[in-house]
Formats: structure tokens, C-alpha cells, sequence
């Protein structure tokens, strides 16, 4: 399984010119997880074409030959990535090894495909980004819905099951990963399974769309679209056959460089854009005085921001499930707010601590205050650059969005958490004139 090429442990920039260029999007990361995931259901080899280069997808594929199965990757047809061959024709173990585990939270759904597959699991308590309590409470019960005997050896969980049935699992909460977790185990159970109040974010129906393709029978009813209803009526695990998958753009990723080009100003255009899901973070960028032109024929969104200094925040943003506006995108707001003017509410409802970028913004000049769960900005800051620390994925990215902003040099440091999800940070925002490099 190749590694993410860059081992800097730093990224320096010279902020204060705005941004001028084209760059194209990468892979999903957040649907590459899951359907790398999903190729252990299957006894063939998968082919999943333009994925992101990142650290989180070599983890999860160092996961996946832990259990026998074969991961092979090359550069991408595709302008950017690499295609990744799976061959799960042979898996051998059920037992994941704790350093991966603890080093990405998407190894969760492992647990579902492993029970899909040969009916055992032992999986330590998954890691990640430190951004608030994660609890999996709703993954198991979802599984143990669907006949898996689930208890813990300290740190470790261990799921079993003879025979895995169809159930109905109402979710208290439409949590992407354990939508995708029932998702995995229902596709070869005995049965119908039925989710309510499953996520409906792009990286479920993604999910959906790749094993249907590998021969699952997943149902995505009207009422899926208003009411997260989801059907999996289960298939033996004979019929699942190999597919060639192309990945889908990353969202986030888009999100995060429009952003950039909200605190930075200029003019820049995303080429493999998923437009549709953009609709919320488009919205906003257009009522703090950004322009946004969108052609969906060619999946390209340009961003022009002429004066960034007639930029203004709106008065209140709340992260919400999709389509709402996504939490993985609330600190790059952040970021272009310190420097709009007025004063913007930000509540987060998703996860319980994702303001620790707020710190860091402050010592680059930002006037931000936090309560619990809302985060307070006051715009206008004259962002000057500084030293700082990525303690998480999306905050350290949305650092290097302030870095664009302020005057004089800015260093991120800890980089390893920005390399989990961006390919190449650097080489994106230097192909939209960012003066950046590693270090």
C-alpha cells in the first residue's frame, strides 16, 4: 500500500496577496474510507479509480492487509490520486491491529464489513482528531440489531455472530458512520434491514451506489431524501462480484480553498467540483459578499472576491447534518471571518470541541470568543502571522487559511493531522498563487 509522498512536518507561507489560479479537486476522502471498507464483503478484486493520496486512505489500507486481503495502488488515469486494487478473495483475520486503529476514527466500520464477511470482529476503540466526544453506542446497537453479540476485553471490542438477520434500526441520531456500519453488515444479511433517520450525507449514498454495483440490492426510497429511510434487502455473499468504481470529488476540500479565497480575496476556479453538494457553503460565501459562478455541465465553480474589504459576516451559521452547512467546514469559515467585518455566531452541533483552532487564531490577531458551544467572531481582525499548531484535521487547514490572510509569515506545525485528508495542500494553494511551501 503506497504512503502519502510528503514527510514535512511544517507548512510556511507569506500571506497578504490574494489569490489567483485553477486547481482541481481531489477524491473524497470520507467516501474512500467506507468503500475501501466495503471491498472486504467482497471475495474479487475491486478496482476504486481517483483517491486521494492521503495518510488516512494508507491507513486504511494497511487495515485491510491485516486481514488478508491485497492492496495494490498506482498514479491515477485521473489528473490527481491514485486507483488502489483490492482483492479480498482471501481474508485470514478478524483481528485489526491497534496502531491503525487508533490513528483514524473510519476504522469503526470495519467492524460491519468483518461481520458481513466471516462473522467476527475484535477492533480497539477507534482514534483520530481530537474535536469532542465520538461515542460508537450507535454502531453497536445498530449491529447488535442485526444478531451480533458485541462485548468488550478492555480496550478492545469483540463482535460475533452465527448468522446475521434483517432488522429494522431506528438511529437516534443520523450518524454517518454508523449508517455506514449497518450498511456493511446488512448488505449479505438474511433478509430486509431497515434504517430510519439514517444520514443522507453524499459519502452514504456513495456507499450505496458502489455496492449496488458490486451486486448488493440497496433501496433508496423518496422518503430517504425527506426522512432517511434506507433499505437493504440482503444478498448472499456469493453474489458480490468485482467492480471498477471512480471516486467522487471531495467536498471539503472544495469548501476549505473557497474559503481561502474568501480571507486571501482574488479570483480562482475549482475544476472537479461537486456543485450539488456545495449548496449550503455557496449560500454563505454569497451573502458575505463573494461571487460564485457554477457550471455544472463542467463540474467548475469559480470564486472572485475583488475587495475582500467589503466582505461581511453574516450574523449567525449552525453546522447541521447534510444538507446543511457541514462542521468539517466551520473552522475554515472561521478563519475568513476574523477578517470580515461584523460580527458572525457560530454554533456547532455536531461535535462537542472543535474550537480549539479558535487559540490559535487568536495569537495571529482574531477576536473570537467561545461558550460551550457557540463560538463568537468579530471581524475586521488585521490578521498578523505567527507560529502556530494544527491540533486537528480542519483546523489545521484552516489555519493556513488565516497564514493566506495575514500579514508577514505564518508556520503550521503538526502538519501530519492536514496530510490525513489533503493530498498536497501546498501544491493547490501554489497553483492558486499562494506564496507557501513545506518545510
Amino acid at each position: 500500500m503506497a504512503q502519502c509522498k510528503n514527510n514535512s512536518n511544517s507548512i510556511k507561507m507569506e500571506g497578504g496577496s490574494p489569490l489567483c489560479g485553477s486547481v482541481r479537486i481531489q477524491g473524497s476522502k470520507n467516501a474512500t474510507l467506507p468503500i475501501m471498507a466495503a471491498c472486504l464483503l467482497i471475495p474479487d478484486k475491486c478496482t476504486l479509480r481517483g483517491c486521494p493520496d492521503i495518510t488516512d486512505v494508507a491507513c486504511m489500507g494497511r487495515l485491510l492487509e491485516s486481514t488478508g486481503a491485497v492492496v495494490e495502488t498506482k498514479a491515477s488515469h485521473f489528473q490527481t490520486g491514485i486507483d488502489i486494487g483490492i482483492n479480498a478473495g482471501s481474508i485470514s483475520s478478524c483481528r485489526l491491529p491497534s496502531r491503525y486503529v487508533k490513528a483514524m476514527r473510519s476504522s469503526v466500520i470495519l467492524m460491519g464489513a468483518l461481520l458481513g464477511r466471516v462473522g467476527e470482529a475484535y477492533v480497539d476503540y477507534p482514534g483520530g482528531c481530537v474535536i469532542g466526544e465520538r461515542p460508537i453506542d450507535w454502531h453497536l446497537s445498530g449491529l447488535e440489531k442485526l444478531g451480533a453479540q458485541i462485548w468488550t476485553e478492555g480496550s478492545r471490542i469483540h463482535a460475533y455472530v452465527d448468522e446475521l438477520k434483517g432488522a429494522c434500526v431506528n438511529l437516534p441520531f443520523p450518524s454517518v458512520g454508523a449508517t455506514q456500519n449497518i450498511i456493511l453488515a446488512a448488505a449479505t444479511a438474511k433478509g430486509t434491514t431497515v434504517i430510519k433517520n439514517a444520514a443522507r450525507e453524499p459519502e452514504v449514498t456513495v456507499l450505496c451506489d458502489f455496492l449496488n454495483k458490486a451486486g448488493a440490492d440497496i433501496v433508496l426510497p423518496e422518503s430517504f431524501w425527506t426522512e432517511g429511510r434506507l433499505i437493504i434487502n440482503g444478498v448472499p455473499l456469493s453474489r458480490l462480484h468485482a467492480a471498477v468504481f471512480d471516486m467522487i470529488p471531495d467536498r471539503i476540500v472544495a469548501g476549505t480553498y473557497m474559503f481561502a479565497a474568501m480571507a486571501a480575496g482574488g479570483n480562482i476556479n475549482l475544476e472537479n467540483v461537486p456543485i450539488e453538494q456545495l449548496c449550503s457553503v455557496c449560500a454563505i460565501i454569497t451573502k458575505m459578499g463573494g461571487s460564485v459562478v457554477c457550471n455544472p455541465e463542467r463540474k467548475t465553480l469559480a470564486i472572485s472576491v475583488p475587495e475582500r474589504d467589503k466582505l461581511k459576516n453574516m450574523d449567525f451559521v449552525e453546522t447541521d447534518v447534510y444538507p446543511g452547512f457541514p462542521t468539517d467546514l466551520q473552522s475554515p469559515l472561521m478563519a475568513a471571518a476574523a477578517i470580515a467585518k461584523g460580527e458572525l455566531t457560530i454554533k456547532e452541533s455536531i461535535f462537542s470541541s472543535r474550537f480549539k483552532i479558535a487559540e490559535e487564531l487568536r495569537r495571529m490577531g482574531a477576536d473570537i470568543s467561545i461558550n460551550g458551544d457557540t463560538a463568537v467572531i468579530r471581524g475586521a481582525a488585521a490578521l498578523t502571522g505567527r507560529n502556530v499548531i494544527a491540533h486537528e484535521l480542519r483546523g489545521g487547514a484552516a489555519l493556513a487559511i488565516a497564514g493566506l490572510a495575514a500579514s508577514g509569515i505564518t508556520t503550521v506545525s503538526d502538519i501530519s493531522y492536514i496530510n490525513r485528508g489533503y493530498q498536497d495542500i501546498v501544491g493547490d494553494l501554489r497553483c492558486l498563487g499562494a506564496k507557501i511551501s513545506y518545510e
